[in-house]
């Protein structure tokens, strides 16, 4: 029945060129409002979770996030909006989540979370909410160029059994609707965030990974170069618009 409804809309719907816009103005007015409101926002139980983290001394180090990086609403303010990026560091592009981990790993010498972990969540939910309302502005010269390169060509690149690239749904038909979901442009700009269907908070990687699931193409594990660079070809497209972490999403 999907694999029936897409091949529809592909056959239907013309393609056509639009400017950026938010995933949040293809949700529903119950979604906007629960977004709008921190008090109703159910993914601002993440940012509790991720305030407390940022204060808890970790690992061998006995070292908090706060240790090194003192109050999170200045000296985080902006890094969500610029990532992901070349860490010269890490000698690799990295995410909020892996430059999260290194941290994690190399400063407090501590067990790098697993994949979705709730306080790993919540502590990238707590930073990206310093970023919120800053327009995405990633860097993809330079060392990044490979790894953006990379991003784009998945990105417009046929998957899975339903024959599918990601710019079929996003490019070419957002704003129509398949089954009952309006299709939107795909934008990173509320990740971390609650999603309905999840009951939980969830990471960009995790949505990603969904949309694989979708056209019946094998995931790629978390973490993998494969997300890394779907997700800096995502910031790019998305650039000049605000991020909204944490969201809401149906």
């Amino acid at each position: 029945m999907i694999r029936l409804a897409v091949s529809l809309l592909l056959l239907v719907a013309p393609a056509w060129a639009q400017a950026p816009r938010s995933g949040l103005d293809y949700q529903g007015e119950d979604i906007r409002r629960l977004q709008a409101d921190d008090f109703a926002n159910p993914a601002m139980l993440w940012v509790e979770r991720g305030a407390a983290a940022w204060k808890r001394k970790l690992g061998a180090a006995d070292k908090s996030c706060a240790d090194c990086h003192g109050d999170a609403e200045k000296s985080m303010r902006g890094l969500a909006a610029r990532l992901p990026a070349w860490d010269a560091r890490l000698g690799r592009v990295s995410t909020l989540e892996s430059r999260i981990n290194a941290c994690i790993v190399r400063e407090q010498r501590a067990p790098e979370p697993p994949p979705e972990a709730a306080d790993a969540i919540g502590l990238q939910a707590y930073i990206a909410l310093q970023s919120r309302g800053m327009p995405l502005r990633v860097e993809v010269d330079g060392a990044a160029r490979a790894m953006f390169e990379r991003g784009r060509a998945l990105y417009g690149t046929r998957i899975g059994q339903m024959n599918l690239a990601c710019a079929h749904c996003h490019d070419q038909h957002a704003g129509k609707t398949l089954l009952v979901e309006q299709l939107s442009q795909g934008q990173p700009t509320a990740w971390p965030a609650y999603r309905m269907e999840w009951q939980a908070a969830g990471t960009l990687e995790r949505r990603l990974r969904a949309c694989f699931l979708g056209v019946r193409a094998e995931m790629p594990a978390y973490r993998s170069d494969e997300l890394t660079a779907l997700q800096l070809y995502l910031a790019w497209r998305a650039k000049g618009l605000a991020l909204e972490a944490p969201g809401v999403r149906r």
